[in-house]
Order: C-alpha cells, then sequence, then structure tokens
C-alpha cells in the first residue's frame, strides 16, 4: 500500500460531501451516539459502490445512460427528501433531539447508507480509482481491490467521527442558541440541495 494512495484517500474523504454532512446533523441532534451511528452508516454506504467497482458492475453505470440517469436521479430526489426533513423537521437538531428524535440507531445507520447509495458517480470513482493502485504483478487483484477499499472505508469513519464529534463538543453552545439552530437548518437543507444538484449535472466518464 503506497502513500499516495493513503493521501489520496485523505483528500476525497475530507472532501465535503453528503456522508460528511450527514453525520454533522446526526452529530448536533442526537450527541456522541448520532455522531457514531452516522459515521458508521455513511461509511456503510460506500461497500455496495466499492463491490460494483471490484466485480466490474460500475462498467454497467460506465456504458448505460439508462442506468446512471435512472440511480442519478433516484439519489437527487432521496438529498430533496432529505433536505425538506432537515428544513421541515425541527426535532431533527435541536436541543430537545434525544426526547425528539425517535428514530432507532438502526434507522440513523439506514438513512446514513441510502444517502450515498444512490449515487452511480461513487461506483464510476471506484472503478477508475481502485485499479490505479492494484500491483500488476499481484496474485490476487480482486483481493487487493478490496483490502484497498476497506483502508478506504477504515478512514472514512475515522474521519467522519472526528469531525463529528468536534461538532458535538460545541453542541451545547451552539443548540442553545435557537437562531444559530434556525441558520444550520438552513444550511444543512441547503447543502443537501447543493449536493443533489451537483449530482443531477454529473455526467458519465
Amino acid at each position: 500500500m503506497s502513500i499516495e494512495f493513503l493521501i489520496t484517500c485523505l483528500v476525497v474523504v475530507i472532501t465535503p460531501g453528503t456522508g460528511m454532512v450527514y453525520t454533522l446533523v446526526c452529530s448536533l441532534s442526537r450527541g456522541a451516539g448520532g455522531s457514531f451511528f452516522g459515521a458508521l452508516g455513511s461509511t456503510l454506504s460506500i461497500v455496495p459502490h466499492i463491490a460494483a467497482a471490484v466485480f466490474g458492475l460500475a462498467a454497467l453505470f460506465h456504458t448505460s445512460a439508462l442506468a446512471f440517469q435512472t440511480v442519478k436521479y433516484a439519489g437527487v430526489a432521496y438529498l430533496l427528501y432529505m433536505a425538506w426533513r432537515v428544513l421541515r423537521d425541527h426535532s431533527a437538531v435541536q436541543v430537545q433531539a434525544r426526547k425528539g428524535d425517535t428514530r432507532s440507531h438502526g434507522e440513523v445507520v439506514f438513512h446514513g447508507i441510502l444517502a450515498s447509495l444512490l449515487n452511480p458517480k461513487l461506483s464510476v470513482f471506484f472503478l477508475a480509482f481502485l485499479p490505479q493502485f492494484v500491483d500488476v504483478r499481484a496474485a490476487n487483484p480482486v483481493a487487493e481491490m478490496i483490502g484497498l477499499g476497506a483502508v478506504f472505508m477504515l478512514m472514512t469513519f475515522v474521519v467522519f467521527l472526528m469531525v463529528g464529534l468536534a461538532a458535538v463538543s460545541v453542541r451545547d453552545e451552539i443548540i442553545s442558541r435557537p437562531r444559530i439552530m434556525t441558520w444550520l437548518r438552513r444550511i444543512f437543507a441547503g447543502t443537501f440541495v447543493a449536493l443533489g444538484a451537483r449530482l443531477a449535472f454529473a455526467e458519465r466518464s
């Protein structure tokens, strides 16, 4: 495993995206537990994309416009739903979150998975990204790609969890100010809309 791979992974992971925003929302609404399960769900959403890349299914998204567009717009619709939910549901991010947010840990993980799952660009990304770091002389390149994907997922979970816990550390200061909470809901909702718009205009590469 090269240092180039680790640096590239870190750059990709720390770039703000759906998973990180979702983890922040969970952190502010549910505390440290929200950080853990939000980060877990966002990380697990990577599994199907890595599997698609490793076993060649991502090639379908790369060559079939219909398959790519169908999954893409399903993802856009879900991101817009997430924006509407954050904006309209005040219990999603508020001081009484542990009482107002009645979702189970499993539901938090499930929504974290779904938030990034419907993004075919991720499958195409891993299809292009992982093979670059596989040794052409490797006896089992599939196993090596799976190993690299596992490292990427571990780094994703650790970074997201750290970001979430950092948000938790200032949670009481933030959520005790209703005006700040109102603007945070708007910012989070706007970010989900922006991510949806970016996905809507994404093209196969």
